[in-house]
């Protein structure tokens, strides 16, 4: 009897240690996520933040600039609803302006227009490789959190069920192959 129940206790603690494991494990997971969020919010300002610049320098023509102010003032305010939208809209805009290549040799020709364009090829790349990073924290936690385990000792709390962030993030062909 004795024997029965110390190795009951025994499976007991098992189940608990490796449930205790898979619970840290998951609220590592949304950590990662949750700072890969920070540093994909912090792109993608950066990015409106420099095409605001770019859009107010008087480098571009003002049809070009009216398109990428507006589309990255939307973009700053818009609200955590519509974002994505907003943010590939931004992306479409970039796109649309500097479709030819001429219009970004236009820009680099500005006063102080080398370092602009330099400034926005960065902030065009790093997007798309901020956006992956997040994705890839998004896919891993949704995993784990799938499982039986994790569902039916709710291992994960009340955390909210973890979402990709999905949006139009190709950089202008011109501005991407630009050496940083």
């Amino acid at each position: 009897m004795i024997e029965t129940l110390v190795w009951i206790a025994l499976a007991l603690a098992a189940v608990g240690v490796y449930l205790s494991w898979t619970a840290g494990r998951l609220d590592r997971l949304h950590s990662r996520m949750d700072a890969a969020r920070a540093a994909l919010d912090a792109q993608l300002v950066r990015r409106a933040s420099v095409v605001l610049e770019v859009a107010t320098s008087g480098a571009l023509d003002p049809a070009s600039s009216l398109v990428l102010y507006e589309a990255a003032h939307a973009a700053r305010q818009a609200e955590e609803d519509h974002r994505e939208v907003a943010e590939s809209e931004l992306s479409q805009a970039l796109r649309a302006v500097f479709a030819d290549a001429d219009q970004v040799e236009v820009l680099k020709a500005a006063p102080g227009g080398a370092q602009a364009t330099e400034e926005l090829a960065a902030a065009v790349r790093r997007v798309p490789m901020a956006r992956r990073f997040h994705n890839d924290a998004v896919r891993a936690a949704r995993a784990l959190r799938r499982h039986r385990k994790v569902r039916w000792f709710r291992l994960a709390g009340h955390a909210p069920f973890p979402l990709a962030f999905e949006m139009d993030d190709e950089p202008p062909a011109d501005l991407a192959d630009r050496p940083a």
